[in-house]
């Protein structure tokens, strides 16, 4: 199962009320304290290359498409 998909066994579960109670206490995601993965882009959701200078939180590839929106300006 990948990061974002946890839930998907929710419908299947929710009959089981003691079942998907024990489900969700054994694969839901953990609280990051650290780690690359514990940051994620606020606008599509990647965790890699993650910017959070002056409180950002993108990702680069977010960062490049609103950069002029936001008053940054590239210098050539």
């Amino acid at each position: 199962m990948t990061y974002s998909d946890w839930t998907k066994p929710f419908k299947q579960l929710k009959n089981k009320p003691s079942k998907l109670k024990k489900y969700i206490k054994h694969n839901a995601p953990k609280k990051r304290t650290c780690d690359k993965r514990k940051y994620k882009c606020q606008r599509c959701g990647r965790i890699g290359a993650h910017i959070r200078s002056y409180g950002l939180h993108l990702c680069r590839q977010c960062f490049r498409e609103i950069a002029q929106r936001i008053g940054f300006k590239k210098y050539e």
